[in-house]
């Protein structure tokens, strides 16, 4: 099942004749020189990856916390840009879909997809009504589905592939590859080591990529060799929060990536992470 995604360009209220001329003269002549920007947004202990294609379709993984996701979108999105394609919610626990709310609040939306993870937290539900609000497509996701944002560009979901409904919020994480060209992202949410041992038994495609968005935040319960191994990065990412309560990154953790020589960079350290590719080199600012 693939997604073909389409960002139009609405038309914004005519305030003053020469401030609508400076906006539609922006958005005409915004060139990307056929660059992706992959930009790990710093929402404190939380996930939240802002996907923007060459042709500017939008893709947000994960809301973050709270509504601090709202002021990192303000560095990377254009100040006319009112509206994101899809948003994608790993799993149900509050620091990766909180945020969505008020995104929901600010932003246009016209797809959701989720895990299928059960949730039955108030802040949840809100977030479910506030779905149903915008009109927003919503999808549970499946193993082989794609979601074409340009050409060479799409995200393959890897993970679940069957129900898990009944799964903890952790092992019923979304996993999906991006993939653009000749560089690609795994984005792995909150996944276990048990769902990583799973993901291995039964890919269907390769799984070499060129960053890895380490799941958990670092935790102890994920990232195993053997998986990170398989995965082979240039370069992995942490979102966590400075000085968490939960100790994120774990020792275990880093020592695991230090073992394999693979360099870790994370939010906790450096705020807002911002990747750049054209489908062959990569750049991180």
């Amino acid at each position: 099942m693939n997604f073909f995604l389409k960002k139009p360009y609405g038309l914004f209220a005519i305030l003053f004749f020469m401030v609508t001329i400076f906006v539609w003269y922006a958005v005409l002549h915004e060139d990307r020189g056929g660059v992706m920007t992959v930009a790990f947004l710093d929402v404190g202990q939380g996930d939240a990856i802002f996907i923007e294609a060459p042709n500017g379709n939008q893709i947000i993984v994960d809301g973050g916390p709270d509504r601090s996701i709202l002021r990192e979108l303000s560095t990377v999105m254009s100040f006319y840009d009112h509206s994101i394609d899809m948003l994608v919610v790993t799993n149900p626990d509050t620091d990766h879909y909180a945020g969505f709310i008020d995104v929901l609040k600010n932003y246009k939306v016209e797809h959701v997809l989720e895990s299928g993870t059960r949730s039955s937290s108030t802040t949840y539900k809100e977030f479910e009504k506030d779905v149903a609000l915008e009109g927003a497509t919503k999808t549970i996701a499946r193993k082989n589905m794609k979601i074409i944002l340009d050409k060479d560009v799409y995200l393959d979901i890897l993970f679940p592939d069957q129900d898990v409904s009944d799964f903890t919020t952790n092992d019923g994480s979304i996993i999906a590859r991006l993939v653009y060209k000749n560089v690609s992202y795994l984005l792995t949410g909150d996944t276990t080591q048990k769902m990583e041992r799973h993901v291995l038994a039964v890919a269907t495609t390769s799984l070499k990529s060129t960053v890895l968005k380490v799941a958990h935040h670092g935790s102890r319960t994920s990232s195993g060799e053997a998986f990170v191994q398989t995965v082979s990065p240039k370069l992995a990412v942490i979102s966590a929060g400075k000085n968490n309560r939960y100790g994120h990154p774990h020792k275990e953790t880093l020592e695991t990536f230090l073992k394999v020589q693979i360099p870790v960079v994370g939010t906790y350290e450096r705020g807002t992470i911002v990747t750049k590719t054209d489908g062959e080199n990569i750049s991180i600012e």
